[in-house]
């Protein structure tokens, strides 16, 4: 059984969104951005996942429940500070410990995967998750020795001439022996500008201790990215859409125009199925196989049969079984079940109402 704990970084406020809600909870992909990334989590083996609340801490509860366990983050005095309030609940493990932070939305378990497995390998005392970045502008580099380990990450505003031409950048990801994490992090102290505790100091101090240091980078830069806007909330959300789309297709499904067919991370569309453009397949949606869905059809929650044909159509909350002809301008609203065979005419409404089997 892996030895996997995740702590989660969800205390901050992202001032940069404006909005009431945490960060965390804006949505990409038809999930919030703490859920995606505890998805990738659970996809990685982690056997906990402990996320640290602050701002609308209660709304973060809510919204992920039993998934997780949760610790407050009182005051927001840094990522060293917000790590260390897991000490309670981690006193007892001797595993890893992974350090996420819940606004990166597009991480994989595949890629938490291998930072953990060669982390494991290396028998490192901490490894960060790198990524190699097109325009690394304002990211802490990451110098690595000449095995391979990490001598230091430094800043972008610390960093010489020469190491500003490096690429590779800290992703703010980590894997920690879990003693020694807590351990180094009782002597981070705030003597900063910021007055603020950083989780990177952890690394220098068991780098002096001379530990094991050691670096993973990303295949692909745009998984650990982080959102701090909207803006780049409509970019995760774009590449969201473009992996789901790709995944589909690759499975058999002909989506006609990737670029306007909008399909959530958990909608399930059967092989053969055709969908047109201007088609929305929301969270819950289910898709049977050889079906015709679109152009302009917006489904939410619906559980969809094989052989369905259907366009300029909003349903939500409902079930169409098997071959189910459905007209133009059709409204399915909760609690509609239309039995297999059934044909419903142009301009209809239909609620709470099960149809029987070749009705028309």
């Amino acid at each position: 059984m892996s030895d996997l704990v995740t702590v989660i970084l969800a205390a901050g406020k992202g001032t940069r969104m404006k909005s009431k809600l945490p960060k965390v909870l804006h949505k990409a992909g038809g999930k919030t951005m703490l859920q995606h990334v505890i998805d990738a989590a659970k996809a990685a083996g982690a056997k906990r996942n402990i996320v640290v609340t602050g701002f609308g801490g209660e709304m973060v509860r809510e919204a992920i429940g039993a998934q997780a366990e949760f610790v407050t983050q009182t005051e927001q005095l840094g990522t060293g500070h917000a790590v260390l309030q897991t000490k309670e609940l981690l006193k007892d493990e001797t595993g890893t410990v992974m350090v996420l932070c819940g606004d990166t939305p597009l991480l994989t378990g595949a890629l938490l995967k291998k930072l953990y497995d060669e982390h494991v390998a290396a028998a490192a005392k901490a490894t960060v998750l790198t990524a190699i970045m097109p325009d690394a502008t304002g990211y802490g580099r990451i110098i690595r020795s000449a095995d391979g380990s990490v001598e230091k990450i430094v800043e972008h505003k610390d960093a010489t001439e020469e190491e500003r031409k490096v690429r590779e950048v800290n992703s703010g990801i980590y894997c920690f022996a879990a003693k020694d994490l807590f351990e180094a992090l009782s002597h981070v102290t705030n003597d900063n500008a910021q007055g603020e505790y950083y989780l990177p100091d952890v690394l220098e101090i068991l780098k002096k201790r001379g530990e094991k240091i050691w670096a993973v980078a990303a295949d692909d830069y745009e998984d650990t990215l982080g959102i701090n806007s909207r803006l780049q909330l409509a970019g995760a959300e774009k590449i969201l859409r473009r992996r789901k789309n790709e995944e589909l297709m690759s499975e058999g499904v002909t989506i006609m125009d990737p670029a306007t067919t909008y399909i959530d991370d958990d909608v399930k569309v059967g092989r053969d199925t055709i969908i047109y453009p201007m088609t929305w397949l929301e969270h819950g949606t289910v898709i049977g196989e050889e079906c015709e869905i679109g152009p302009n059809v917006r489904f939410q929650d619906v559980k969809c049969g094989n052989r369905v044909t259907g366009q300029f159509i909003y349903a939500h909350e409902c079930q169409i079984d098997d071959d189910v002809k459905l007209g133009q301008f059709v409204h399915l609203r909760p609690n509609t079940h239309l039995f297999e065979g059934v044909k419903i005419d142009n301009f209809i409404e239909v609620k709470n109402s099960n149809i029987g089997k070749g009705s028309k």
